[in-house]
């Protein structure tokens, strides 16, 4: 599109919609920024900065249908009454992705699944800056990416990209394409059909060419039955912690292998990774081959998997108060995430879990909570479906709402030599802003137990 004189109408003033129209500005467009509630004090200096016009607490329907185009933030659901009116006079909606890739020529890795993906396109980043690569890192995560596309002149961008942003693209594609798995979550935005959600996972490699490659856990049977029946044009190259693939990624030994064109490498052994867990391994796996695409050495790969930690909200390691050990684990908004948290536990755990569900199943959990969790601690407003859910296996079940009041009531519950573990397993917007806030305000609640 002809940027000239063109009227861009950004839903959310946000990472996302700040950035957007920062980059839309540069390219001339005519921009709107309309938020349906306060934009953030950070976001208004950005706008104020480039005389961009916005509106909050409303939505000026008029404005916004006399657009051209509309880029709506990723929190949007689809279903809400201005956005089908927008839709029904013609005018696209489109995701940030779609409109900041157009205006980059740098190569994009995008890594979607419904876990994992904070963690590979952080890994992804840093195997690319250890490589001594221009590179940026963006999407669900980080400076939103059209910033970056006006402010940067980046050679690789590692972009994690949610089901939502897939939503709204049409002609993206990512010359890398990672899937790390599919499991249900947010089906409450794809009408309680979990085929819905995977056909929108998929999206990320639907305009992939011969040219490209589509990375994907070779192990995820929802993958591996998606794949018998759609093709997809990519080269495909899947990585496994169970099959020695010939080719592909795998661990062989405990020793990381990458098959590509032929050319079998050992890069390191996985024992000296910092970070643990099955699903990490998966994630170094699906990292490693993705940056050995872009000629990254052994020697890069394996400095960034010995020394990354983790990232914030993930099986973060926060104190231990009186030989109790908490973890915050808040990004974990889905029962998959959640498995993945308890069954790297190895001591008795209090559970705080709940939030906004999302259709979720809990039955999965059932043999970890029998074996692991000793109590459990609702953070939620409401909680029946949890307490339901183990009601007849857990004794110990307590109802908070807040942050202070999770944390108070699992120090009494603890014992020595105990870890109580932050994995909600839901969303947070019933009590906090967002998994970040959640996370924050159980860290801070936690630190308090020291004075």
């Amino acid at each position: 599109m002809d940027s000239k004189n063109k009227k861009l109408a950004i839903l959310g003033g946000g990472e996302v919609g700040s950035g957007t129209a920062v980059l839309a500005k540069k390219l001339g467009f005519e921009v709107f920024v309309s938020d349906n509630g306060k934009i953030a004090e950070k976001y208004l200096k950005t706008l104020a900065e480039h005389a961009i016009y916005f509106e909050e607490e409303q939505h000026d329907e008029e404005r916004i249908l006399s657009a051209d185009l509309v880029m709506k933030s990723p929190g949007i659901p689809d279903h809400i009454p201005l956005i089908k009116k927008i839709k029904a006079q013609g005018i696209p909606v489109i995701a940030e992705i779609e409109f900041a890739w157009k205006h980059t020529n740098a190569t994009i890795v995008g890594i979607t699944g419904t876990n994992g993906k904070t963690t590979t396109t952080t890994l992804v980043h840093l195997m690319l800056k250890n490589e001594g690569m221009n590179a940026g890192i963006g999407g669900n995560i980080g400076d939103s990416f059209a910033l970056q596309a006006a402010n940067e002149n980046y050679d690789y961008h590692s972009l994690e990209i949610s089901s939502f942003q897939l939503d709204g693209i049409v002609d993206f594609k990512p010359h890398i394409a990672i899937l790390t798995n599919i499991t249900k979550d947010h089906l409450d935005r794809y009408e309680y059909k979990f085929e819905k959600y995977i056909e929108s996972k998929f999206r990320i490699t639907e305009n992939q060419t011969e040219v490209d490659y589509f990375i994907y856990d070779g192990d995820d049977e929802v993958i591996s039955n998606w794949l018998k029946k759609n093709k997809v044009k990519a080269k495909m190259l899947p990585f496994s912690l169970t099959q020695e693939l010939k080719e592909g990624a795998f661990v062989k030994n405990d020793q990381l292998i990458l098959k590509i064109n032929g050319e079998t490498r050992e890069v390191m052994n996985l024992q000296h990774m910092m970070l643990k867990g099955r699903h990490n391994r998966k994630n170094a796996l699906a990292a490693a081959l993705a940056t050995s695409l872009l000629k990254v050495g052994n020697e890069a790969i394996k400095k960034t998997l010995e020394e990354f930690v983790g990232v914030q909200h993930r099986l973060e390691n926060v104190l231990t108060v009186n030989e109790v050990t908490y973890i915050n684990d808040s990004k974990a908004t889905s029962v998959d995430a959640a498995y993945y948290a308890l069954e790297s536990m190895t001591n008795p755990t209090v559970w705080v879990a709940g939030g906004i569900d999302k259709g979720n199943d809990y039955e999965q959990l059932m043999p970890l909570v029998k074996e692991k969790v000793k109590a459990i601690v609702c953070l939620g407003v409401d909680n029946k479906k949890i307490i339901d859910a183990f009601k007849n296996v857990i004794e110990k079940i307590v109802e908070v709402q807040s942050a202070e009041d999770a944390v108070k009531a699992s120090s009494k519950l603890a014992e020595k030599g105990d870890t109580v573990l932050l994995s909600p397993a839901c969303a947070s917007f019933d009590l906090f802003n967002n998994f970040e806030d959640r996370g924050q305000q159980f860290k801070e609640a936690v630190k308090k137990l020291q004075s």
